[in-house]
């Protein structure tokens, strides 16, 4: 099918208002008159082969889908935009945004050179009906991360790379800078997979269950395509159960337990037995010393620190786990925001819950499909330069030189 200029244009202004974008906008990007967009727009201009690159990097899009017989209309950047405004997301995080989708869809391009499906995943997607309360929405959250638990083969070992755990699964990751409000973002895109980026200016213990946080909505939520996690929205039930989630696939119940107990608390007050040798039963009774069993900041520090998780979230786990009380959670929270878990953390000589040069997992998975489809001379040396500048500016020179000591294929 040969794509006339109406067609192209009306398809451009397709994928601009999938943005929510203006023509005057666009104009300002492009460098060109606002008139020049409309005139593309209603095919009465035609649009150069630079122009239409810009054009698709603006959009999140690759260029030849502009002309192939079948336009994608929407999609998930249109998902997203249905809950969340672009204003609202700023303008560095639409940029990095868009970085993410082009880099998905020249992910899902060089996969489809090498003979692999893009859009092939082990996922599971958790149908049933929606929650209708919250208890529901925890419920369900809970349950589903005992079942992804085993799923995966950990039950209730530790998490310590959440993002990695993703990634092995398929998911493509990233780092954006979004506005305080959100925590991050889940992209279901039919072309080029799941993408989840969470917010890079949030603390590293954050961001680990904001990355569990997404996880949930692409387990649960496939069909919205797209969704934005805003801490405004926490009351929303699709919310809480990816909260609920979150929570039991970073500190599963049987491991907190267990560690809880390894500390000598979480026993109760009076304890009983009843012990049968075939003739009477011998009952057994214990009481533990009062004040004994209550978890204290000291607690909470070494569990944050056993489960790599933040001590706020801890508490809260420990709540629904009925192990503190809420008057004991509010106690406990009000000495964290004051100072003492820091203070002891720094008495036991733990380091700092952060990693100064997190990994970018997906980077890695890019430029490896890059010189694959290279070797197997799928694509040019220019392309290779081209998308590894694509992925990361200060590295493209650096692979260069690394193609040139071994040569081309």
């Amino acid at each position: 099918m040969t794509v006339t200029e109406a067609e192209l244009g009306r398809r451009l202004k397709n994928a601009r208002k999938s943005w929510k974008l203006t023509q005057a906008e666009v104009a300002e990007t492009l460098g060109l008159p606002r008139s020049a967009i409309s005139e593309m727009e209603a095919g009465r201009r035609g649009v150069s082969g630079l122009e239409l690159h810009r054009l698709a990097h603006l959009y999140g899009r690759d260029m030849a889908d502009f002309l192939e017989a079948d336009f994608e209309q929407g999609g998930a950047v249109a998902a997203l935009f249905r809950r969340t405004s672009s204003t609202a997301l700023g303008p560095d995080a639409m940029e990095a945004l868009r970085r993410c989708l082009v880099l998905g869809r020249e992910a899902a391009n060089l996969q489809r050179k090498l003979g692999r499906d893009p859009a092939s995943t082990n996922l599971p997607a958790y149908a049933g009906p929606p929650p209708s309360t919250k208890w529901a929405a925890v419920e369900q959250g809970s349950e589903v991360a005992k079942a992804e638990r085993r799923r995966l083969g950990i039950e209730s070992g530790l998490l310590p790379d959440v993002a990695r755990t993703l990634e092995s699964q398929g998911i493509r990751t990233d780092l954006v800078t979004f506005p305080d409000d959100i925590s991050g973002l889940a992209v279901m895109d039919a072309r080029t997979g799941f993408l989840v980026a969470v917010n890079r200016s949030h603390p590293f213990l954050r961001r680990r269950f904001s990355f569990a946080h997404e996880y949930a909505h692409l387990l649960f939520d496939r069909d919205a395509e797209g969704l934005v996690s805003r801490v405004s929205e926490r009351n929303d039930l699709r919310e809480v159960r990816a909260n609920a989630f979150a929570a039991a696939f970073l500190m599963p119940e049987v491991a907190v337990r267990s560690f809880v107990a390894s500390l000598w608390k979480g026993r109760p007050s009076r304890m009983r037995a009843e012990i049968f040798d075939e003739d009477a039963p011998l009952r057994v009774t214990a009481r533990t010393k009062p004040e004994s069993q209550t978890l204290l900041a000291h607690d909470v520090v070494l569990i944050a620190h056993h489960f790599n998780t933040s001590c706020p979230a801890v508490l809260y786990r420990l709540r629904s786990l009925r192990l503190i009380t809420e008057q004991e959670r509010a106690v406990l929270a009000n000495q964290h925001e004051n100072g003492v878990t820091r203070e002891f953390r720094m008495l036991f000589g733990l380091p700092e819950p952060n990693d100064p040069v997190e990994r970018e997992h997906f980077k890695g998975r890019f430029l490896h499909l890059v010189l694959e489809a290279y070797r197997q001379e799928e694509i040019t040396r220019r392309k290779v330069v081209e998308l590894v500048r694509l992925a990361s500016t200060d590295g493209g020179e650096r692979l260069c030189g690394i193609l040139d000591r071994i040569g081309s294929p």
